[in-house]
């Protein structure tokens, strides 16, 4: 009766508690449901898109009457013919920067020079989250014989304090004369000189003429890395003498006081924005002029919204331009997304007719183009590699965005050229004003976000969305195979009747999970190995980038069986498989939370592959088991599950699927990793670090023995 008494007298557990064990009891449902769910959640994105508006009141784009004329039309053809004639006469390309310095001292503004080098990239293993321009501070010098010339003109605001700067980039080719590149040289310079006049100024105006011979983003690079990590030269003007090679004749006309001041470097204050914008190729089959929009900077990160918004406003509203994003061609013909779409259509005519407030308008054209947009728009940022030279910008915490215009008309077209170049120019100084207006730095509206066209979004708060329902099962089911309720049981009940030899023995029971643990310390060790084995094998000389990748594959199998040599093999070292899975989960859940704080869009393309791989592993042997169609299903998806988790096999599979079969090559994963560690990209560690150890865990789960130790209780 005592007994009766004290068990009726037992609180029940809370009701977390009991949704918990819920859960866990039926963990394989609650995870191919989630799964599911942030599938569709996903693919649903593109409908829940919002159109963009300005959260920041003070931009007011549009407000003020443009002052860029038809006199300022006629100062960029005369500095356009100009600079064709100093080109024709270039030796070595060297009279068009000295042309553009004196265009700028005729109109009062401050000049300097900006020499940089080649930006020899490489792999650094311990740089990933530093700048990627150390190396270009160094000044060139005697050995040097080819090098940039950036040419910087600073208009000092009239109604300023000197503390704040608007930055206007132009890149362009010294080495070259193509017409797109002058046409965009003249464009700056009609905006920058009518700047030169505005009485409204409030912060300074920076015109940067960035050579790009060596790439626009290496020229941009290295003049903010010396705008903000000043040298300090004790001679600059005798040093100067010393170092100038081929292209020593771009100086041999000045008297020694114009060079030094020429060669100082003239600062302005704290970058507000940054614009680049530059004249693309000419649209062939098309009646408008078009601007394309690129904000993708390293690791995910994007300028402000609000940017984006007065760009988009002006261009279209004002100017009429036709205002693009990059997108992924191959998928706006695809048929499996139409049908998706038409789906799509049917659930939210059916969600209207219950509820009218439910707005789901889906329209198959605008699901398609929105999907193919997001996609392109995930995949810059999951890639973590700039767009453009606005990256560099972003680097400082300096918004930025990058504007390539691509004409409708030929280039020799005068009357074209004319209202193009009027409107290009009063789209900038329209930018120009609004950042001008700003009191304070970009901050209300979003830095984090998807776009799926140039005037819609994805807030943060909803694409996170898809991601967190990935996550959910992690927990539960990791706590499912870690702790089985029957095997706690039956351990509760044989401490109650075993004496103290028996209580050890369960206490060596319950730290089993430190051999998982022990494995995954050996997998980790040999990911970090492997992550730093291209740079080693990329200073073997004269191979072939298929022959660095099979190099690379052979190192890592060699690696990895030495390592089990070492600590053990995880099917000799008496690791069940639950809890080698529970540890694999641990893991990923660990991995994917700190991505998600660096790359989200990796984060989330990553879950999206990594995570039902490892949920539904289990050992083939324990398949076996299972009735006939249960076992095929599970069989096959993870065979599938497992080939597309492997980074190299997912690689070449996109391509395949992008591009064709034809165009599938060992060695484009051998690039793909030397682009990414080039560019200092968070992905790679992802890759390596976090996706990798996983996959071969979850390897290891699917050829683990199964041999299981409660079957050996039984029979004791």
């Amino acid at each position: 009766m005592a007994s009766s008494t004290t068990e009726e007298a037992k609180p029940k557990p809370r009701l977390i508690v009991r949704l918990g064990i819920f859960l866990a009891s039926h963990h394989i449902l609650f995870s191919a449901l989630c799964c599911t769910a942030g599938i569709i959640a996903l693919l649903f994105l593109p409908s829940l898109a919002k159109n963009t508006y300005l959260s920041e009141n003070a931009l007011i784009p549009g407000s003020a009457n443009t002052l860029f004329s038809t006199e300022d039309i006629l100062e960029a053809n005369r500095f356009l013919k100009g600079i064709e004639a100093a080109t024709g006469e270039s030796r070595g390309g060297t009279d068009m920067p000295k042309f553009i310095s004196q265009e700028i001292k005729n109109l009062g503004a401050e000049v300097h020079y900006h020499e940089f080098l080649p930006d020899r990239k490489c792999f650094h293993p311990l740089k990933f989250f530093t700048s990627m321009t150390n190396n270009m501070a160094v000044k060139p010098n005697g050995t040097y014989t080819n090098f940039g010339i950036n040419i910087a003109g600073i208009i000092r605001a009239p109604r300023g304090d000197g503390k704040e700067a608007i930055v206007l980039v132009t890149p362009y080719n010294s080495q070259g004369d193509q017409s797109n590149e002058l046409l965009s040289l003249a464009l700056g310079f009609s905006v920058f000189s009518l700047l030169s006049r505005a009485t409204w100024l409030a912060k300074d105006i920076v015109w940067l003429s960035a050579d790009s011979q060596f790439g626009e983003y290496a020229a941009v690079s290295a003049w903010l890395n010396q705008y903000h990590n000043p040298m300090f030269l004790s001679d600059p003007v005798i040093l100067d003498t010393k170092m100038y090679g081929t292209n020593r004749n771009l100086y041999e006309h000045d008297d020694t006081t114009e060079k030094a001041e020429l060669m100082t470097f003239k600062r302005a204050g704290t970058m507000a924005a940054a614009l680049i914008f530059k004249v693309g190729e000419t649209r062939k089959y098309n009646d408008r002029d078009s601007v394309t929009m690129y904000a993708e900077a390293s690791n995910g990160q994007m300028p402000n919204l609000d940017l984006l918004n007065v760009v988009h406003y002006l261009a279209v509203h004002r100017q009429g331009f036709h205002v693009n994003i990059e997108t992924f061609s191959s998928l706006l013909s695809s048929s499996w997304l139409k049908v998706i779409a038409e789906v799509f259509q049917n659930v939210g005519s059916v969600l209207r007719k219950i509820n009218p407030d439910w707005k789901l308008d889906v329209n198959v054209p605008d699901y398609v183009e929105g999907t193919a947009n997001l996609a392109n728009s995930m995949y810059n940022q999951a890639l973590g590699v700039p767009t453009g030279s606005h990256g560099a910008f972003r680097d400082y915490q300096v918004d930025a965005v990058s504007l390539e215009f691509a004409p409708a008309f030929n280039l020799k077209n005068e009357n074209a050229k004319f209202s193009f170049l009027l409107r290009g120019g009063r789209l900038t100084e329209g930018v120009v004003r609004s950042v001008n207006n700003l009191l304070e730095k970009f901050h209300q509206s979003f830095f984090l976000y998807f776009l799926t066209a140039p005037s819609k979004f994805i807030s943060v708060g909803v694409y996170m969305i898809p991601f967190a329902l990935f996550l959910a099962p992690l927990p539960i089911v990791a706590a499912a195979l870690a702790g089985d309720s029957k095997t706690k049981g039956k351990l509760v009940d044989e401490c109650k009747t075993k004496d103290i030899v028996g209580d050890l023995e369960i206490g060596g029971e319950s730290w089993k999970w430190l051999k998982s643990a022990r494995v995954l310390l050996v997998i980790q060790i040999w990911a970090a190995l492997v992550s730093l084995l291209p740079y080693y094998i990329s200073q073997i000389p004269g191979a072939m980038p298929t022959q660095y990748a099979v190099i690379w594959a052979v190192l890592s199998i060699v690696i990895l069986i030495i390592l089990y040599g070492m600590f053990g093999s995880p099917y000799h070292a008496g690791v069940e498989w639950r809890l080698l899975k529970a540890t694999m989960i641990t893991s990923i859940t660990i991995g994917m939370g700190l991505m998600s704080i660096i790359n989200f869009a990796t984060a989330q393309l990553g879950a999206l592959i990594l995570i039902p791989m490892c949920l539904f592993s289990r050992p083939l042997k324990a398949q076996l088991e299972m009735n006939f169609l249960p076992r095929i299903i599970l069989f096959i998806s993870n065979i599938l599950l497992t080939v597309l988790g492997f980074p190299p096999a997912a690689l070449l599979v996109m391509k395949c699927l992008s591009k064709g079969l034809w165009t599938v090559d060992i060695g484009d994963f051998w690039l793909w990793m030397e682009f990414l560690w080039e560019w200092s990209s968070a992905t790679y560690l992802y890759v390596f670090l976090v996706h990798l150890p996983c996959w071969l865990l979850c390897i290891h789960v699917l050829l683990h023995p199964c041999l299981q130790p409660e079957s050996k209780m039984k029979q004791e």
